[in-house]
C-alpha cells in the first residue's frame, strides 16, 4: 500500500514537474509577441517603455491609411486566388499519390514538398530567374502563382494524411453501382477529405498572407501586401502603426489557428466514423 501511495506521489510531482516546464516554454516564446500589444496602445510615438499614455491613435491611423488599406486589400486578393489554386492542385496531387500503384512516388513528393524545406530566399532567387524571362516579375499573376506553389505542399501534406485511413471499398461500392468517376469523387471522396482539405487551405492562405522574401524578389510597388508595408516601414521609417498592425495579425493568427483545430477535430471525426 506504501508502495502504491509513493508510486501516486511521484506520478503527481513529475506531472506538475512537466506543466511547470511546459508554461515556461510556453512564456519564453510568448514573451516577445506580449510585448508589443501593449505598445501598440502606447500614445507615444516610441518602441519603448514605461508607455506614455493609452491611445487607439495608432489603430485609426492604421486603419485609415490608403497604404495600409492598399495592402491588405492586395494581402486578400493575392491570398484567396493562391489558395484557391493551392488547394485545387494540392488535392489533385494527394488524390495521385495515394494510390498504391502511382510510379515514382517516393521521388515526386519530396519534390512536391521541398518548398517547405529548402531555405525561402533560395525559393524566391529561383522563382525570379524563371519568373523574369516569362514577364511575371512586378505582376499580380507572378505573385499569385508563387504563393500557390508555396501553399500547395500544405494541401498535398494535410489530404495525403487524411487518405491513409480512407475507405477505398467505398469507392469500389459506388463503381459497382454504376457512378463514374467524377460523380464517385463528388458524392463519396470529397465530402469525406473536406476537413483535411480545408485545414489544408487554411495553411495555404496563412502562408500567403504572411510571406515577404518572395514579395521583395518578384513583387512590385503595385503588389505591396501588408507584411512588405510592415518591412517597408520599419527599414524606412519607425512607424508606431506597425505595432497596430502587428497586433491585429497576432488576433488573427489565433482565429486562424483556432479554425485549423476545429477543422483538426472534423477531420479525425470523419476518420474516425463508422463507415
Amino acid at each position: 500500500m506504501q508502495v502504491q501511495r509513493n508510486k501516486v506521489l511521484t506520478e503527481r510531482i513529475a506531472a506538475r514537474w512537466v506543466r511547470l516546464h511546459t508554461a515556461l516554454v510556453l512564456f519564453f516564446l510568448i514573451a516577445p509577441i506580449l510585448a508589443i500589444i501593449p505598445l501598440s496602445f502606447n500614445s507615444g510615438s516610441y518602441f519603448s517603455y514605461p508607455m506614455q499614455g493609452v491611445s487607439l491613435h495608432w489603430y485609426e491611423q492604421a486603419l485609415t491609411s490608403a497604404d495600409w488599406q492598399r495592402s491588405l486589400l492586395n494581402s486578400i486578393g493575392i491570398g484567396a486566388a493562391s489558395t484557391l489554386i493551392a488547394t485545387c492542385l494540392g488535392t489533385l496531387a494527394a488524390l495521385g499519390l495515394s494510390r498504391a500503384q502511382f510510379p515514382l512516388r517516393s521521388l515526386i513528393m519530396p519534390l512536391i514538398i521541398s518548398p517547405m524545406i529548402v531555405p525561402i530566399v533560395v525559393v524566391a532567387a529561383g522563382f525570379y530567374l524563371i519568373f523574369a524571362p516569362l514577364g511575371l516579375v512586378n505582376s499580380y499573376a507572378g505573385v499569385v502563382l508563387a504563393h500557390a506553389a508555396l501553399g500547395t505542399p500544405f494541401v498535398v501534406v494535410t489530404v495525403t494524411a487524411s487518405l491513409l485511413s480512407f475507405d477505398h471499398s467505398l469507392l469500389r461500392a459506388a463503381s459497382g453501382l454504376g457512378a463514374p468517376p467524377w460523380v464517385t469523387f463528388r458524392r463519396v471522396t470529397l465530402p469525406l477529405i473536406t476537413p483535411a482539405v480545408a485545414t489544408g487551405s487554411v495553411f495555404a492562405f496563412a502562408t500567403s498572407f504572411d510571406e515577404v522574401i518572395v514579395i521583395l524578389f518578384i513583387g512590385g510597388p503595385d503588389q505591396t501586401t501588408v507584411p512588405r508595408q510592415m518591412w517597408s516601414g520599419i527599414r524606412d521609417s519607425i512607424d508606431p502603426s506597425i505595432l497596430a498592425v502587428a497586433t491585429m495579425l497576432i488576433v488573427f493568427a489565433v482565429l486562424l489557428f483556432a479554425s485549423i483545430n476545429w477543422l483538426r477535430g472534423r477531420t479525425a471525426a470523419a476518420s474516425n466514423a463508422p463507415s
